[in-house]
């Protein structure tokens, strides 16, 4: 049987491998398609909108993420 004790240094274990390689999400330019707006956003804002740009790597879409 596991003990809690096992199952904790296992869940710790796998968080420590996983850690270095997180990231944080690009950023991405977003046109409105009501009235042409673009805004920058990392998620979908909806149906009404398509993306126009990116990946970029800051928040205001100045710098674009070099693929690996």
């Amino acid at each position: 049987m596991i003990t809690s004790r096992k199952l904790g240094v296992t869940a710790l274990l796998a968080c420590a491998c996983a850690a270095p390689l997180a990231a944080p999400a690009p950023w991405f330019t977003w046109r409105s398609k009501a009235d042409g707006k673009l805004v920058c956003h990392q998620t979908p804002l909806g149906p009404g909108w398509e993306k126009a740009g990116g990946p970029y790597r800051d928040s205001h879409c100045m710098k674009l993420l070099i693929a690996k």
